[in-house]
């Protein structure tokens, strides 16, 4: 028997260190090649990392919540001699490959000897029996567990279908994981939720009396964490609250819809609010900018690149519809869905998170009468959109049904003085409430 070390790899260029999020093993699991090892995270990307080799796991570094530098060990598997000598061809191989080449002469003779080292290497690792082991697993995970955890015990279980499993009301702790290491799956829940009459346990709706838990804040929830205490202690807001008629807009939207929703899409109000806003910092660039508190610099960008708040099974996300002042309505709507279900999937590149010059806020149908949207840090200003409603308006003869929804927006009282503010508001809701002027280029 041998050992192997499984490093952790580079996710991401210029990233020297990675939050540890999650083990998807533990020491003492028998685990095959690309078995995932564990979950890591960085700038909101969450990264799984897989095994190289197949084995036992003896040894892991850290604890969820640790930072591990790249490059760092990261998982020690021991397996045979063979496998841990084509592993490290392997690896010495992904290295030479990444390594720049001293000479002309050097990258050929390394490719030279993995490649006759390395075919030998394939017919043994075809050894194994076939593996229809996840299937075998999904069928026993339709059981609950013969005994429950123990209270201390924490089962394994991604945070989506942690939360899944709340909602639901199941104790995971009752339920028998198909993955790797016992992991719960959405398809154990599902299990669990089709046959909730099991033996021994009940209904496996909580019936194992809650205890007090403390939640180690890691991964995407730290992130967000620190991200909001940086805005609120260091930028002190100032929010205004503007009611906008979107009655004539709601019509054009619909109408639109009715004519191209087939071959373009389907309209929502964040297109239109998003060329409002580009409408608007046109006439206000000091909007569109960051500010260096550091170094007392207001970075006012050419281009608008809008943040859109965005809610994931991990967290709040904020993907970047780069240059949206170039954008069509049906373009903009296009790359908002795309960036949403990107981040939703947990499958958004680094560059798709972050450099938003302003961002939208949205609760949708959930929202309210009034928020008060905290700015995404270092930019200077956030619009957030409220909850449509029916209201009676008074038009100086009657009253008549309108469709209302208040706009929540903040800025950074440091750079936006309230005068300015106001002026920015009122022009988007001018742009909404007229929405020909938003065709119109002035």
């Amino acid at each position: 028997m041998a050992k192997v070390t499984i490093k952790l790899p580079d996710v991401g260029e210029g990233i020297a260190e990675a939050e540890l999020t999650e083990w998807a093993v533990k020491i003492g699991d028998e685990i095959q090649e690309d078995d995932v090892l564990g979950t890591v995270m960085t700038d909101k990307a969450a990264v799984e990392v897989p095994s190289s080799v197949s084995g036992k796991v003896v040894w892991l570094a850290g604890e969820p919540g640790d930072t591990l530098a790249i490059g760092s060990n990261f998982v020690e598997i021991e397996t045979s001699a063979e496998e841990a000598a084509a592993a490290e061809e392997r690896m010495a191989e992904e290295e030479s490959n990444e390594a720049p080449a001293e000479s002309e002469d050097k990258p050929a003779d390394k490719q030279e000897e993995p490649a006759t080292k390395a075919s030998p290497a394939k017919p043994e690792k075809a050894t194994p029996a076939p593996a229809p082991a996840k299937p075998e697993k999904s069928s026993v995970a339709a059981t609950p567990r013969t005994t429950p955890l123990a209270s201390g015990d924490r089962p394994l279980a991604s945070p989506a279908v942690r939360k899944r499993a709340r909602d639901a009301g199941i104790d995971l702790r009752l339920v028998a994981g198909s993955g790797p290491a016992d992991r719960i799956t959405h398809d154990d829940i599902d299990a669990w939720i089709a046959q909730p009459q099991t033996a021994g346990f009940g209904s496996g709706r909580v019936v194992i009396p809650r205890t007090d838990e403390d939640v180690k804040i890691i991964g995407m929830r730290k992130r967000i964490a620190e991200k909001m205490s940086i805005s609120a202690s260091r930028i002190p807001h100032i929010t205004i609250v503007e009611e906008v008629d979107v009655t004539d807009l709601e019509a054009l939207r619909e109408k639109l819809n009715g004519q191209h929703a087939k071959e373009r899409g389907k309209l929502t109000v964040l297109p239109f609010l998003i060329r409002a806003i580009c409408k608007a910092v046109a006439e206000q660039p000091g909007l569109n900018a960051t500010f260096d508190d550091e170094a007392g610099v207001v970075h006012q960008s050419g281009a608008v690149h809008v943040g859109i708040a965005t809610q994931t099974p991990n967290g709040l996300t904020v993907p970047v519809v780069r240059n949206a002042e170039a954008m069509s309505l049906w373009d903009a709507a296009t790359e908002v869905a795309r960036l949403a279900d990107a981040a939703r999937s947990g499958k958004a590149k680094r560059e798709e998170l972050s450099g938003s010059t302003i961002s939208i806020t949205s609760l949708g149908a959930l929202g309210a009468i009034a928020t008060t949207p905290i700015i995404n840090h270092p930019e200077v200003a956030i619009v957030g959109v409220n909850k449509m409603a029916m209201r009676p308006v008074w038009d100086g003869q009657d009253f008549v049904p309108r469709r209302i929804m208040n706009l929540s927006s903040s800025f950074d009282h440091r750079v936006i003085d309230g005068w300015d503010a106001a002026v920015f508001v009122r022009k988007l809701k001018d742009l909404i409430e007229t929405p020909a002027l938003l065709f119109i280029d002035e």
